[in-house]
């Protein structure tokens, strides 16, 4: 197999092409092609040294993909050569070939091609089960998503139109806020001004803030109503800010940790998830991200891309 690998953590230079035996699966999984593989900011950390690395020595990250099984394991049932399967959750997926355990494995509908499965399986579960899974949301709230721009946000936003819920977006400039608003934001704004904005477009304040940046958890306390809740699903701008605890008290304020690894808790829960993701695809609900490809052999310029933040949709790796 090819391999997209780093013997050291460091930027995108440390990157580069590695030929190995192909992968040979145990019992209970998948020997896949793979023809399609999500790159995300997951794998720029790992790269750099901020997220811990599967495997040894050269490291190859990725998680999220598509492809064709081409042997299964002697314990498999249901699943044979040539089936489509997609994965959220296996390591080492920057490669030609991949074992993917049946428990993780998604079967993908006819109408759906792999790279466009690569382009959407992780952020359409983790925007999944924030809508379903983390506490009770109803038609007719009024919800904050920050980083609506990024590839979570996006598919969450139409997620929460299809559900009758009020969005407000906040994302980094004017091209990613008018985008949100044409995925069913009901107003933007940018992270110096969005809890001043959020006073004026709902008063009260929100019933919940989708917070994945983590330095603004004060400023998505102060954006709550009274019995509100942040969900704090990702620390993508680092540390939390501080806040003093009490606070908590004073207005029934409430901060929920959600993770998506809580829910992806067998096979059958990774296909319901994916099922209902694919049904609001297929239906209209929700637009696929524009798709950007590289070639894996390219992926040291795939992380550059990515590493600027400036990038909006979603960049796939094709071996």
């Amino acid at each position: 197999m090819q391999a997209l690998v780093f013997e050291s953590t460091g930027t995108a230079e440390v990157l580069h092409m590695h030929e190995a035996p192909d992968p040979v699966p145990a019992a209970d999984e998948l020997q896949v092609v793979v023809t399609a593989a999500g790159l995300n900011f997951a794998d720029i950390y790992r790269r750099q040294g901020r997220y811990p690395l599967a495997g040894n020595s050269p490291y190859i990250a990725g998680y999220e993909g598509a492809g064709q099984v081409i042997a299964v394991g002697e314990n498999v049932k249901g699943w044979k050569a040539g089936d489509r399967v997609g994965f959220a959750d296996v390591p080492l997926a920057h490669a030609s070939h991949i074992r993917v355990p049946v428990e993780h494995a998604i079967r993908l509908p006819e109408w759906l091609s792999e790279s466009d499965a690569a382009a959407v399986l992780l952020q359409g579960l983790t925007a999944d089960y924030l809508l379903h899974d983390v506490l009770p949301l109803r038609a007719g709230m009024h919800v904050a998503v920050l980083a609506a721009a990024g590839g979570v946000g996006r598919l969450l936003l139409q997620m929460l139109k299809h559900q009758g819920i009020h969005a407000f977006a906040v994302a980094s400039n004017q091209d990613k806020q008018s985008a949100c608003v044409e995925l069913g934001a009901e107003a933007a704004a940018g992270y110096d001004t969005w809890p001043a904005k959020v006073r004026e477009w709902q008063g009260a304040g929100l019933d919940v803030v989708f917070d994945s940046v983590g330095t603004t958890l004060t400023e998505s306390l102060d954006s709550l109503k009274d019995g509100g809740r942040v969900v704090l699903f990702g620390m993508s701008g680092g540390a939390l800010s501080a806040f003093d605890p009490s606070r908590l008290q004073l207005n029934s304020h409430g901060i929920l940790g959600a993770d998506l690894w809580t829910y992806l808790v067998s096979g059958e829960e990774r296909q319901r998830r994916a099922d209902r993701l694919f049904a609001l695809i297929k239906d209209g609900k929700v637009i696929l991200p524009p798709v950007t490809e590289f070639a894996l052999s390219s992926g040291a310029k795939a992380h550059r891309l990515l590493e600027t933040r400036s990038f909006s949709g979603k960049i796939i790796l094709k071996p």
